[in-house]
């Protein structure tokens, strides 16, 4: 990685306060950032952008050797990208720079630990300071809003270019995690000399072993205290805000050829998905009286199976994915979107009573039968009925059916192209769901 560094430009910068990093060559057969830090950028990067797609094309651009001499200064990466055209686009992304206060509290934490110190200054940045700086109220990584781009192809928001640029940041991360220190406002030089004098100080002090703002000397603790106190553990922080939404999973699209086996696309629905329940869940476990709820039971493969179906949506690779799934369920594809819309109607009692897994038992249908029986004022009013099997009635003359489910409802269904499908939710009421099935009014029995 060749670099230059910008030590007085006239604007009254601090030594070092720019970088210039000489174009990187393409990425070829490997994962986009290899350190700790470079991973960490790029998964910030895509948690907190708004467009997938525009990273996807940034993504290609940087892996490809798209983006030219990259400069980094407190607060602003510039570099210049090509189109896949030729045309070149100035591209400048801002970061948030720390303030006075937040350094402080910055260097505070470092100079806490004797690992951070001894790591800092010989060049190398654990990772774990990001937890121990975040822990003090100082975000390395950019959050969402964080990153403002400005690129000159005229894009308001996050364009491939500027995120091109940053995903090539990643890669100068895995060289140097100062660049990133530099971005949020210090310089390496100035950081280190900060370090070295307010550890100093800090050594000065405790050789000391006094001042007036000293407090007292602390005698140490017995080893078998120590131990003892191992157990207690101190009360548990406050739960954070719950997200307004389900997070973005990382983009698998990396322009290399997957293992055999291995489906990029399902594996991201896969993540996008899980990250769906688990916003659900989340949302769920802490919402008022949450610990008095029973507790849902776990779905079963086939359940599971049209579940995910139900969550693919519209065509493109959804539709590869619910191929996949029809076959695993030994359904057709017609047989599926069927279960499908069953799900969608009541999840798995619909499905339930949808198949044939189902039928309700002696009670069970004595009880549905007496409440048909109750159902309407009159005979007059109630259309004519036959069985249709264990706790199915149709309405003679007419393309509507009546399923007793296992919760004690009623379910609408309706005859299309000779086949019964869902009509709609559940209803206490027969009458209601005959209804909605679309069934005339009875003339007598």
């Amino acid at each position: 990685m060749t670099e230059t560094e910008s030590y007085d430009d006239g604007s009254g910068a601090a030594p070092g306060a720019e970088r210039t990093f000489a174009a990187l060559p393409p990425v070829r057969g490997r994962g986009f950032a290899e350190s700790w830090w470079g991973r960490s950028w790029i998964g910030a990067l895509e948690a907190t952008a708004l467009d997938s797609e525009q990273l996807k094309k940034g993504r290609r651009y940087a892996r490809g050797g798209a983006v030219g001499a990259v400069s980094v200064r407190p607060g602003r990466i510039t570099a210049v990208v090509r189109d896949r055209d030729g045309t070149r686009h100035r591209v400048d992304v801002l970061l948030q720079e720390l303030g006075d206060g937040d350094w402080d509290r910055f260097l505070d934490t470092a100079v806490d630990r004797a690992g951070h110190i001894a790591a800092l200054l010989d060049r190398e940045m654990p990772p774990h300071l990001v937890e121990d700086a975040a822990t003090a109220g100082v975000e390395l990584l950019p959050g969402t809003g964080d990153l403002e781009p400005e690129c000159d192809c005229g894009s308001w928001d996050l364009c491939p270019h500027a995120a091109a640029l940053c995903y090539t940041v990643a890669r100068l991360l895995d060289q140097d995690p100062f660049v990133l220190l530099l971005m949020r406002g210090r310089a390496e030089r100035r950081l280190l000399d900060e370090l070295q004098t307010r550890s100093t100080a800090r050594a000065a002090s405790g050789a000391a072993g006094g001042g007036p703002d000293a407090g007292p000397a602390v005698a140490g603790v017995p080893a078998a205290e120590a131990f003892a106190a191992g157990d207690i553990l101190p009360p548990l922080p406050a739960a954070p805000s719950v997200p307004d939404e389900p997070g973005l999973p990382p983009s698998l699209d990396t322009e290399t050829d997957p293992v055999p086996g291995v489906d990029p696309d399902g594996l991201e629905f896969l993540a996008s998905d899980a990250a769906v329940r688990a916003h659900r869940l989340l949302v769920e476990a802490l919402a008022e009286g949450h610990a008095d709820r029973p507790v849902e039971p776990e779905p079963s493969f086939d359940e599971d199976a049209v579940r995910l179906a139900a969550a693919v949506g519209g065509p493109g690779p959804g539709s590869v994915v619910s191929g996949r799934l029809a076959a695993a369920t030994g359904r057709t594809r017609a047989e599926l979107d069927l279960a499908v819309r069953a799900w969608r109607t009541g999840g798995p009692v619909a499905l339930a009573v949808l198949g044939d897994g189902w039928s309700p038992d002696a009670v069970e249908l004595a009880r549905a039968s007496a409440a048909l029986d109750g159902s309407w004022e009159s005979a007059a009013d109630r259309p004519q009925l036959r069985s249709a099997g264990p706790g199915r009635w149709t309405v003679v003359g007419a393309d509507a059916q009546l399923r007793y489910g296992p919760d004690g409802r009623w379910w609408p269904y309706r005859k299309e192209r000779a086949r019964w499908v869902p009509a709609g939710p559940a209803e206490r009421d027969p009458e209601a769901a005959l209804a909605a099935a679309g069934a005339p009014a009875g003339d007598g029995d």
